[in-house]
């Protein structure tokens, strides 16, 4: 073996190998399990979040296929309607050309071309993250059998009444200028304005006043609304108010939707531009006004002089008029939710338009029962709450596009505006006997990127074919998605999978909590704190680095502040840690948490993991050579074992115990915990130490004991880690299995081991704890009294008993060898100790004399400057922490850092104290 591990060098060699020998794809007759993978943006590449769920599923897929069953890991791209068409109309734009300028055909013909040229990035980097996908069965949600699946979809569910076309409010996005689902609405607190108008009574003697943050939308007014029961009010319902500008007049209606304590108790109803005001208008009947265009100019419909204003513009000339007719009572500063659509960030408009929605309610009750009964379960139980919830209060889906770039509803119309939905042209005419000569347009909308995602457990296995895939593999085992898209899609894909499949689409939904950085913070371009998962994997110049973070932002503003904080944070850029680091560190932070910290420095400490289990599995090869005697069995029968052999592999069965239960809890921050500390700790730290003795003695058959457990141990740990850490297993594997009598071709193929063929051994367990205390003991003494670890040192041991002293018999060697002892010394009863510094291990109390080994008042003095500057430090933090500014202005994790500090200073100070008291007790040498 290499004597530094170089993950760069293995990895991309490793992937190749995998790949081109198939071993990704189902294989076996065990039981199928499968994975959907949620398919990322074509437009888009892999980042944190994707990196972080794409581990956790590889580690299933991987660990069922060492299971034996049949794994399929589906693959796939989404085509991203919305971003897909942004993208490439930038790039037309950039040269000029809108894409209004081109036919539909020659649009698309560019986006297609676009995607082949760009749409392997993501691929790239699942392979670079080692994800064991069957790229045989690759998907694209345009590809002409996906098509087919949602042409099918869209025509079954018209045919029973489920798709519809109807002229309804939807979240319009006037610069896209394109219906959005609610879910494609992001709504942030944003500083506005509360605008309170004077509307006069029509009869004259009085007035009402409304309040609103939208006054241009007055313009659309068809009532004021009161609540029946608010007696201020009683005698105008039923009576007209005057709508200022507009030179109408428009009724006082009663409805309790009103909330007499907010404002006035006196609401405006614009139903054709407010979702609560539609439901009101529908209810009384309203006329709906549309005064807006779609680019959000002011219509036809309001009055000649605000007609082609900009929204906003518009509203500045309102309120300039009411001002000046003395029809505004006040203004006051307000702050609320603004809808703005998730990718142009434009403030949305509810606007009246034709639209096709899916009747979801028949849909959402058998979804819901589904997860109500158990035959699909979250994980954590607790999002499931969430689902509910919003299944409950579900509203129709709006799943029209006003876009070129998707599934164009497979609806045609003739020249009356009859609608006619079918598979294809000739299907229509077919079916409703429409000979050539009649003309046939088809819809011009395409359908929402979500309405052929929902589809994607099914669709990806042939449906509506009755597939060999469909029928082993549909429903899947386990979905891994993040909480953000439980409305977006996991819910859509539970109504989707039952109405088609008649069955759950997947057993179980593990929801993942969201990558943060290490300051809580959400990563996102605009705070500049985002990072590729490969320029970890991989590494990444500073200078490099600044212009990814600084290049494309849509606040170019920022790109100076970003530079400084990322010069700040990385000066030295991003050194390369290897896939595995990241992968491991993604398991261990895997734990139920709705929010996850990530620290770069964890991953540092994950590379020195990996570093770790190279150099121990160099030691062992180069301790076995070519043709290791550790497979010979002892003239006499088995190879007689000694307590540590018998030690290590208890502790490994019962790290495999741990393992498999976190696995099936979806606890991989537990199974990472469990593999890390059995290998650095029990196998690294302990057991290659105390095996050292035995190598080097005489005693062949304990020698060849001893060289059999070692390459055993470490051939099953790569198997058992394999899931999590998949290359540098498979390099350490294939250069041991030969050593360990093991034959395959790759460990993604070799059974995980089983904690049963590791049984426990408490008897050697208990032993090697008592060897472990005595050395611990020693180097606690070592430490605390500022004394060399490679010292040796004389050792008393007191009140030892029976058993301590057979313990101490069997185990000298190892105590003076791993502990650095000169000697050890049995005290007999009543004997006195000289001076000493003294330590416990159970029942036995472990003396090692100071006399020569310290000198009293130099440690004194030592410590008592570090104590010194504990208190000191200790002060001023606890100093600042009683300022009531720092911590009501400080943020959260600055207070959090500061309170750690202070009691990490506690601790220290008085341990500080104790040793001082302790050497202070010593008299002079």
């Amino acid at each position: 073996m290499d004597k530094v591990y170089a993950p760069h060098d293995i990895e991309r060699r490793i992937y190749e190998r995998w790949d081109s020998h198939g071993w990704f794809a189902p294989r076996g007759s065990g039981p199928p399990y499968c994975i959907m993978i949620p398919p990322p943006n074509v437009t888009g590449t892999l980042h944190m979040g994707h990196a972080f769920q794409h581990t956790l599923m590889d580690a299933l897929s991987r660990y069922q296929r060492m299971h034996g069953r049949s794994v399929l890991w589906q693959p796939g791209t989404d085509h991203a309607g919305i971003a897909t068409q942004m993208v490439v109309e930038r790039q037309l734009n950039a040269q000029g050309v809108k894409r209004t300028e081109l036919t539909r055909a020659a649009f698309l013909e560019r986006v297609w071309a676009w995607k082949e040229q760009s749409g392997g990035t993501i691929a790239a980097q699942m392979r670079r993250l080692g994800d064991s996908v069957d790229w045989s069965r690759d998907r694209f949600t345009m590809d002409p059998d996906m098509s087919r699946a949602v042409t099918e979809v869209f025509v079954r569910l018209h045919a029973e009444g489920l798709i519809y076309r109807g002229k309804r409010l939807v979240n319009w996005d006037p610069v896209l200028l394109t219906a959005l689902s609610d879910l494609e609405v992001q709504s942030h607190e944003e500083d506005g304005h509360l605008w309170h108008l004077r509307y006069p009574l029509a009869g004259g003697g009085g007035q009402v006043v409304v309040a609103t943050t939208r006054p241009e939308t007055m313009l659309g007014d068809t009532a004021v609304a009161v609540h029946p029961q608010d007696k201020r009010y009683h005698a105008l319902i039923g009576t007209r108010v005057q709508l200022p500008l507009a030179e109408r007049d428009i009724p006082v209606i009663a409805d309790e939707y009103v909330d007499p304590e907010f404002g006035s108790g006196v609401v405006k109803i614009t139903p054709a531009h407010d979702f609560n005001d539609y439901e009101i208008g529908q209810r009384h009947a309203l006329p709906l006004i549309n005064i807006l265009t779609p680019q959000a100019r002011l219509a036809d419909t309001v009055p000649a002089r605000f007609r082609g204003l900009d929204r906003f513009e518009a509203r500045r000339r309102v309120v300039a008029e009411l001002k000046s007719l003395g029809l505004i009572e006040r203004i006051d500063k307000h702050r609320h939710a603004i809808p703005r659509g998730d990718r142009s960030g434009a403030v949305l408009e509810p606007y009246l338009t034709d639209q096709w929605f899916v009747r979801i309610a028949p849909l959402a009750q058998p979804a819901i029962a589904a997860v109500s009964e158990g035959r699909t379960r979250f994980v954590p139980e607790s999002w499931a709450r969430t689902y509910f919830e919003w299944m409950r209060h579900i509203r129709d889906w709006c799943v029209s596009r006003q876009l070129w770039w998707g599934h164009r509803i497979p609806a045609w119309y003739d020249e009356n505006g009859k609608v006619y939905v079918g598979r294809s042209d000739a299907e229509v005419r077919a079916e409703h006997g429409l000979s050539a000569a009649v003309v046939l347009r088809q819809d011009e909308d395409v359908l929402d990127t979500w309405f052929s995602s929902a589809l994607w457990p099914f669709s990806t296995l042939g449906w509506p074919e009755a597939t060999p895939a469909l029928g082993k593999f549909y429903p899947t085992s386990v979905l891994v998605t993040g909480f953000d898209i439980i409305f977006f899609w996991v819910a859509r894909m539970m109504m989707m999978g039952l109405k088609f499949m008649q069955d759950v689409p997947f057993r179980e939904v593990y929801i993942t909590g969201l990558i943060l950085d290490e300051h809580g913070d959400k990563m996102s371009k605009s705070r500049g704190n985002v990072i590729d998962p490969l320029d970890i994997v991989d590494g990444i110049a500073l200078d490099e680095l600044v212009a990814k973070r600084t290049s494309g932002l849509m606040q170019p503003q920022l790109a100076p502040a970003i530079e400084k904080a990322t010069r700040r944070q990385y000066p030295q850029g991003i050194a390369p840690h290897g896939t595995d680091a990241l992968r491991f560190t993604f398991a261990a932070l895997a734990s139920p948490s709705r929010e996850i910290r990530f620290e770069l420095a964890r991953v540092g400490g994950y590379r020195n993991f990996c570093n770790k289990l190279w150099n121990a599995a160099r030691f062992v090869t180069l301790a076995l050579g070519d043709n290791p005697a550790a497979q010979q069995a002892d003239a006499a029968g088995e190879l007689p074992l000694s307590v540590a052999d018998r030690w290590i592999r208890a502790r490994f069965g019962r790290t495999l115990a741990t393992v498999e239960s976190a696995f099936a809890e979806y606890r991989f921050d537990y199974a990472a915990s469990a593999l890390y500390e059995f290998t650095w700790y029990d196998f690294c730290d302990w057991y290659l130490e105390l095996a050292k003795p035995v190598l080097q003695s005489d005693a062949a058959a304990e020698r060849r004991a001893a060289l059999r457990t070692l390459v055993q141990i470490l051939e099953a740990l790569q198997r058992a880690l394999h899931p999590l850490m998949p290359f540098i297993t498979e390099e350490i594997w294939l250069r041991v299995a030969p050593l360990a009598g093991c034959v395959g071709e790759t460990v993604m193929l070799q059974p995980y081991p089983r904690a049963a063929d590791f049984p426990a051994d408490e008897a050697a367990e208990r032993e090697t704890a008592w060897v472990q205390a005595v050395i611990l003991g020693v180097r606690q003494i070592k430490g605390e009294m500022n004394i060399s670890p490679a010292k040796r040192i004389p050792l008393l041991l007191k009140d030892a008993s029976a058993r301590d002293e057979a313990l101490l018999a069997r185990h000298r060697t190892w105590l003076e060898r791993l502990a650095g002892l000169a000697e050890i010394t049995l005290l007999a009863p009543g004997q006195s100790a000289p001076q000493s510094a003294m330590a416990l291990a159970g029942t036995l109390t472990l003396l090692v004399p100071m006399a020569g080994l310290i000198d009293p008042e130099a440690e004194a003095e030592r410590l008592g400057r570090l104590l010194a500057r504990a208190q000191s430090d200790l002060e001023k933090t606890r100093e600042r922490l009683a300022r009531e500014s720092f911590v009501r202005n400080a943020p959260e994790h600055v207070v959090t850092l500061e309170r750690e500090r202070a009691a990490e200073l506690e601790r220290t100070a008085s341990g500080l104290a104790a040793q001082l008291e302790r050497v202070r007790g010593l008299k002079p040498s």
